[in-house]
């Protein structure tokens, strides 16, 4: 899959998180007329669009980017918790 779900159906507040990646949006879409967001990411914008237009159609709203400051690479790594010396 080309996109990854980070929040599915959550507030929009959470897209203000600054420890999400650069490449995050915050996606807006009507479901059974109640509006609806998404936290997601991919390496193109184009194909966070085409996967909500493929699903959405009309209902697709808007798509802004997110607070996020991370870098994709090491956004979700957990440091190691060796031992230290």
């Amino acid at each position: 899959m080309k996109i990854k779900m980070i929040h599915q159906t959550c507030d929009p507040s959470l897209s203000e998180d600054r420890t999400l990646p650069t490449n995050s949006y915050l996606v807006e879409y009507l479901q059974d007329a109640i509006t609806c967001y998404d936290i997601v990411m991919a390496n193109k914008q184009s194909d966070i669009f085409d996967h909500y237009w493929d699903n959405y159609r009309r209902d697709f709203k808007n798509m802004t980017q997110t607070e996020g400051r991370i870098s994709p690479k090491l956004w979700g790594i957990q440091p190691k918790g060796g031992k230290k010396k």
